[in-house]
């Protein structure tokens, strides 16, 4: 593939666009359906658009193949990836205000980090550890609307499963080092395998009652821009960039972004504390990231 960085800006800037939506997308979503609800119909549709995107591609054998080969490999991730990951996800959605709930996922991958060094046998080092400090106390002063110290948490219950989705999110992509197939194939197969996962526990868990059109829509929009072409969009910009590190550096602008449609279509009261602490989380994830960068020019 021809390298291009303007390019590859674009293609980022889209997926940046569409994931600083999903956070609104969610809370919109979980006005009309349960947890349970919005993973089905999100991951039918998002299943959909990834099937689109292969038979464009004319990789549907590949798909075959794949799931053959690696089909222990492929039930792992897909029964985390859409599976758990988005089912924890959208129940802490519908516990905590967005702007909690996507900051606090936002850390994600400062737990990628910790979890190297038990799964990955990676070194823990200081930066990494002070990285985790300084991370944590913005999640700590987001979720305690700017009263770390007092321990008064808005919802402890949206708090630790929001921790826990960036647990389930970090371990997806630490197993997926293992995957060795074209990305959007691996993701597709994922989706192929989880789906039925998804139905089964969908009827274990709830009635059959056919969900609020508006629903339906909020559904396909999660399904389309969080898990389905926004991920396609984003391995372009990254497989058509001389400068990762660069592209990678952008997807710090998301979070801010997110609270603007959170506070215009949400419709809530943006917290100074939220701000602040978001900005301690990014200054986290940059020290962090800076370590990395350092190590791999």
């Amino acid at each position: 593939m021809i390298k291009n960085q303007n390019q590859a800006y674009k293609y980022a800037l889209i997926a940046i666009f569409f994931w600083s939506t999903v956070a609104t997308a969610f809370k919109v979503s979980l006005q009309y359906l349960s947890p349970s609800e919005l993973v089905l119909y999100s991951s039918l549709f998002s299943s959909i658009v990834l099937w689109l995107i292969i038979f464009y591609q004319k990789k549907i054998n590949d798909v075959k193949i794949h799931i053959i080969n690696n089909y222990k490999l492929v039930f792992i991730l897909g029964l985390i990836n859409p599976f758990l990951y988005y089912l924890v996800l959208f129940k802490a959605y519908d516990l905590l205000p967005a702007q909690e709930a996507q900051a606090i996922n936002y850390t994600w991958a400062l737990m990628l980090a910790f979890l190297s060094v038990i799964f990955l046998k990676q070194k823990l080092t200081f930066k990494d550890i002070l990285a985790g400090i300084i991370c944590y106390f913005g999640v700590l002063i987001i979720s305690t609307k700017g009263e770390p110290f007092s321990l008064n948490f808005s919802n402890i219950d949206g708090v630790i499963l929001a921790l826990l989705s960036t647990v389930l999110w970090s371990m997806y992509w630490i197993i997926n080092t293992k995957q060795k197939a074209d990305p959007i194939v691996g993701l597709f197969s994922n989706f192929l395998v989880s789906i039925p996962i998804v139905i089964i526990y969908f009827l274990i868990t709830q009635p059959l009652v056919l969900p609020d059109i508006k629903g339906i829509l909020a559904a396909s929009y999660v399904g389309l821009f969080e898990m389905g072409i926004t991920f396609f969009f984003w391995l372009k910009a990254m497989q058509s960039a001389t400068s990762t590190s660069k592209i990678a550096n952008l997807i710090f602008i998301s979070p801010f972004i997110s609270l603007i449609f959170i506070y215009f279509i949400v419709g809530e009261q943006i917290y100074i504390s939220t701000i602040f602490g978001l900005i301690i989380i990014i200054l986290g994830l940059i020290l962090q990231q800076f370590k990395s960068s350092k190590k791999n020019p």
